[in-house]
Formats: structure tokens, sequence, C-alpha cells
């Protein structure tokens, strides 16, 4: 950039010249935020349930919800990029105002469904690790997200790492436990063979996809990338697309492979034994615990509790940036907060069985996937709101198809519903 013959370096040449390692760092961060609400508890419940009720018959479902889910990112990522607005914000300039009114209650049915998973997920760690009742779990873990949440007030590098560095422990927790369970690879791999068993396997498909490719985190990725590194040009602007696109990839193979290692874990260890109660949190503790040894079920608490903590923080900011985006009004934190929080309380303070609801809400998320999915495809096919960063044909292609197969499995499993 030059300003009357004077050179002023640009944010992004000022950040590659402290090194090429650090230049390259200071692309990453976003996708690793989105990465963990891939690692939420709902997916401890529906890859947990899977494996144990169905051995490796849904490993393909992991497995292609988590290329989706790539897919999916890049291009929210992309999308707010080049257009420095959120997907919410483009929602509410380029819809009609009744569209973009829909779009904003279901967004905000698709936070509550998120919470719900992330505070019974954490408040049923508490239970595990400490015998605190769940109701009172729910209300520690609700409250400690304001602690993560307050990172961002030191900037958004603070938070981004702290996110990171919780993620890194869950990845540690289930290595060590899929060391420990020595799964069959052989059986494993035929699992990567497309196919159901029953409609209650679909369910759990549903579940998975729901659970992976997650509506709320396509609106808060999109809120992550736009201005972050200011791009003085195109060129630039091409460079930060590539960071960004390393970061998604780096981040959500993160998040897929322990998302493979809890169903890997659940379908070496449960599947056709006599273990009792393995298709809920509770069971699958215990189980580890006879199975694998007391390290295993600690491993499998604290990354559960870990997960619970991180994503419901990050669940609390995608709740910003929908109403935020969608109506361009704001709410105070704690307001938003226990509005968010109070159908999770409820569910446990009535004793609704923790995994049967995560499972549900898992299936909620997939339902509202097709109104986060198709905006996405919409506009980032746009020349003049992308720019050179419009997709290609073929990326637009393959985008269409991953909607319309979600759209699909998800009409015919409200038919299989209400049949």
């Amino acid at each position: 950039m030059v300003t009357n013959d004077i050179t002023i370096a640009s944010p992004l040449q000022t950040a590659r010249a402290r090194g090429r390692l650090r230049g390259r760092l200071i692309l990453l961060g976003p996708a690793f935020v989105a990465a963990v609400a891939y690692v939420d508890p709902g997916n401890f419940a529906t890859n947990s349930t899977a494996g144990a009720r169905y051995g490796y018959l849904l490993v393909w479902v992991v497995v292609a919800a988590n290329l989706a889910a790539m897919l999916v990112q890049t291009l929210t990522a992309k999308l707010g990029l080049a257009t420095g607005r959120s997907l919410p914000e483009l929602c509410r300039e380029h819809l009609p105002r009744p569209v973009n009114r829909i779009m904003w209650v279901q967004a905000e049915l698709v936070a509550m469904a998120t919470d719900l998973a992330e505070v019974i997920g954490g408040a049923v760690a508490l239970h595990l690790l400490f015998g605190i009742p769940l109701l009172a779990g729910g209300l520690i873990v609700g409250a400690a997200a304001f602690a993560v949440l307050a990172l961002r007030s030191r900037g958004f590098r603070a938070f981004e790492i702290a996110i990171a560095v919780l993620l890194g422990v869950i990845v540690l927790a289930f290595a060590v436990n899929l060391l420990s369970a020595q799964p069959d690879v052989s059986a494993a791999a035929g699992g990567l063979l497309p196919r159901m068993h029953s409609t209650d396997s679909m369910l759990l498909a549903a579940g998975i996809l729901g659970a992976t490719v997650m509506p709320h985190v396509i609106y808060v990725h999109s809120a992550l990338t736009p201005n972050r590194i200011p791009a003085a040009d195109e060129a630039e602007r091409r460079v930060v697309a590539k960071g960004l696109r390393t970061d998604v990839l780096l981040a959500l193979s993160t998040a897929g492979a322990v998302n493979l290692a809890m169903l890997l874990v659940a379908a070496a260890t449960f599947h056709g034994s006599a273990i009792p109660g393995t298709d809920t949190l509770e069971g699958v503790h215990a189980g580890l615990a006879g199975a694998l040894g007391a390290v295993a079920a600690l491993g499998f608490a604290v990354a559960l509790l870990l997960s619970g903590l991180a994503s419901t923080s990050v669940g609390t900011y995608a709740g910003e940036v929908i109403m935020q985006g969608f109506l361009r009004r704001r709410v105070p934190l704690a307001v938003r907060r226990l509005v968010t929080l109070l159908p999770a309380l409820l569910v446990l303070a009535v004793g609704v069985d923790p995994t049967r609801a995560l499972v549900l809400s898992q299936v909620v998320l997939s339902f509202g996937i097709p109104f986060a999915l198709i905006p996405v495809v919409a506009f980032t096919r746009r020349r003049d709101l992308m720019g050179g960063l419009v997709n290609r044909p073929a990326t637009t292609a393959a985008a269409s198809v991953i909607t319309a197969l979600v759209v699909a499995l998800n009409l015919f499993l409200l038919w299989q519903l209400v049949a």
C-alpha cells in the first residue's frame, strides 16, 4: 500500500513480516472455534449410541458428515471474508422481511437446541466427576461459559487460543481411549460402505449429521472472518482465503478424528457385549471404567465437561450473532444466556433422560441445517457479492447436492415420525 510516496504495510504484510510460521498461524483460529461445536456433548451422545447399538455400521455417516462440514465451513468463512458481513446480516439485507423473520425464529430455536445439548452434557460430566446433581451442574456450566466468553474482551486471539486448548485436551483424551479400545480396523473400514439397518439407525444418522454440520456454527463462523485480517487488494484477499481453507482443513480434520474415535471406541468396547446401559452417557462412562479402566472413564468425563464448557461458550456467541444479524438488535449477554439456558434447566429439573434429550436435540439441529445452508450456497455463487472469491460451478453443484440430501433425509425422518 502506497500513500504520498510513503509505503505503508498492510495488516497481512505486517503479520507475515514477523516470520513465515507466525505469518501462517495468524490466519488460523476461526475454524477451531467452529470445530468445538463439532465435538459438543451431542456428538458424544449420538456417536457413542451409534457405536454401542450398531457397531461400525454408521462409520460412513461420520466421515461423510465431516467432509460435508469441511465444504460448508469453507464456504461460510469465504462468505464473511468476501462480503465483510455475517450470514444473518446478509439475510437481513437480501431477503424479504417476512422470510428474514422466519429465518431468525428458526435460528433462535436452533440456538436453544444447541444449548440444550451443551449444558446437559456438561451437567452429566460434573455428575460423573464429582457427584453434583444434574440441575446444579447445569447452572454451573451455564455460568462458567461467561468466563470463557470474557476472553473476547482481550481480542479474538485469546478466545481462539482458549478454545483450541480445550479442543486439544479432548483430542488427547480420545486418542488414549482409542489406543486402549483397539477397534477392529477391517470392520471399521467396512463401515465406510453406505447402508442403514432400520428407521432407528436413520434417526441416529440424522442426529450425527445435526451434531456435525451444525447450523448455529455456520452463522458464527461467518461472523469470525470479516475484517479479521483486512486485505489491501484482491491478491491479499486470495491469500487470506487460502489461509482460511487451511484453517478449516486442520480444525475439522481434528474434529472429525474425535468424532470417529467416539464411535470406534463405543463399537469396539460395547457392541455385542453384555455391558448394560451403553446407549447413555452414564452407561458409557461406567462401561469404559469396567472394560478399559478408570483412566479411560476419567478421560471420557473430562472431555465431556470441557466439550460442554467450550461449546456452550461458542453457542452463546452464536446467539449474539443471530440476533444482531437478523434483527440488528443487541440484548444483554446475561439475558440472552438465561433465555437459551432455561430449556436445558427444565429438562434437567423434570428428570428427562439426558442422553435421549441430547440425541433428539441433534435431530432438531439437523432440521435447521437447510435454513443455513441454502442461503450460504445462494450467496457464495453470486459474483456481485463475492467478487473474485465467487464459487466455481463445481463447488456450487457439490454444495447443492449436500443441501438436497440433507433436506431429503429430514423429510424422510419427518414422514417416519408421523406415520
